[in-house]
């Protein structure tokens, strides 16, 4: 096949890539550029797509033989991931821009870029397997599990996955990756692996959150509606939130208490104890299935609302105004914007974004 292999400067991108050239495709790299003022290095595991890391995919290109670009999504990435991320705080939700970046960057924009100048597909360093099933392309969990990356590949449709490669899905472990980068002579062997969120560096989504939205004073009120303390933007909240709530009224209990909601319209903050963060149900209208729909509207399944978090059994009915997830547990601290990714055993069967949360704890309890 003819491959583009996006590379983002880390080892697992460079190994997808030696193993692409490896199983005799044509590949050629590619390093998207998300921000039009990039930093030049990168702070330990913070940040990516910096200067650095792009000389860093250069190297490892040049050192696989193939030929290597720069394209610029810059904009792209502004609009559809850090204005969307900007919006949605600013609509008291929680929302997970790696998920908006796969769904619109890497496998929308770059895909449909690599579709019109004749490659077959995008290989990436995503830990997900994909798996002729009997209804079609299916995507699994990755053979490590610890370092499986299913769940950040939920929003990709069927026409999307018969043109992904993921090399990696196999791979027992991060340390075979690593120790195959150092056989290789990749020099990003043992480069520390990206976390947080890569237009925030530094990690203070609180004060970068200040700048673009701005502080306007609101009230901190308890489940029965009794003002509690006081706050400086609810933008700055999210839900299971302890730390940082400088409550003026102790609860009657003594015990802490933790963010329940966000009201962006009143600019109120709720907050109650930590059992009330149980939730009964999630909904949400906009979803999408990564293969074949389910065959019927209500169907058993497990429900994973975090990339590390453990899945639940549940039970999923699908409607003309979305989807409805009752789990068999309740869920913790499940905020609106949060995606839902459901499973069939190891499959991907599709996503949805979280509207709205049913708790388990009635408000009078």
């Amino acid at each position: 096949m003819r491959i583009l292999a996006a590379m983002s400067g880390g080892v697992d991108s460079a190994v997808a890539a030696a193993r692409a050239v490896e199983a005799g495709h044509d590949v050629v790299g590619v390093h998207l550029a998300l921000s039009r003022a990039g930093g030049t290095l990168r702070t330990g595991s913070r940040g990516c797509c910096t200067i650095e890391d792009a000389l860093d995919a250069r190297r490892a290109a040049d050192l696989l033989g193939i030929p290597f670009y720069v394209w610029d999504f810059s904009e792209r990435f502004r609009d559809d991931v850090i204005d969307d991320f900007i919006a949605e705080y600013r609509a008291g939700r929680t929302p997970n821009p790696c998920m908006r970046c796969n769904e619109k960057i890497k496998f929308a924009a770059l895909l449909e870029r690599a579709i019109e100048l004749g490659f077959d597909a995008v290989c990436t360093g995503h830990y997900a397997t994909l798996v002729d099933g009997p209804e079609g392309l299916e995507l699994h969990r990755a053979s490590d599990s610890a370092k499986d990356q299913s769940y950040v590949l939920g929003v990709l449709t069927a026409e999307q996955l018969a043109h992904t490669y993921f090399p990696l899905g196999t791979t027992p472990s991060k340390s075979v990756v690593r120790a195959e980068a150092e056989a290789r002579g990749l020099s990003v062997a043992q480069k520390p692996d990206s976390h947080d969120i890569c237009f925030i560096p530094d990690g203070d989504t609180r004060g970068w959150l200040a700048e673009k939205v701005g502080t306007a004073t609101g009230e901190i009120v308890d489940r029965s509606g009794a003002v509690v303390g006081a706050h400086e933007g609810a933008h700055a909240f999210t839900v299971g939130q302890r730390r940082g709530l400088k409550l003026g009224v102790p609860a009657d209990d003594g015990k802490p208490r933790f963010v329940l909601e966000v009201r962006p319209v009143t600019n109120t903050v709720v907050v109650g104890p930590k059992e009330a963060l149980a939730i009964a149900e999630i909904a949400g209208a906009r979803h999408s299935w990564a293969g074949a729909a389910p065959a019927e509207p209500a169907f058993r399944c497990h429900v994973q609302i975090r990339a590390h978090s453990d899945p639940v059994p549940a039970l999923a009915t699908v409607a003309d105004d979305g989807v409805r997830v009752v789990p068999d547990a309740p869920l913790d601290g499940v905020a609106p914007g949060q995606t839902a990714v459901l499973y069939v055993g190891t499959r991907v069967l599709g996503q949805f974004t979280i509207d709205a949360t049913v708790s388990a704890v009635p408000v009078d309890a």
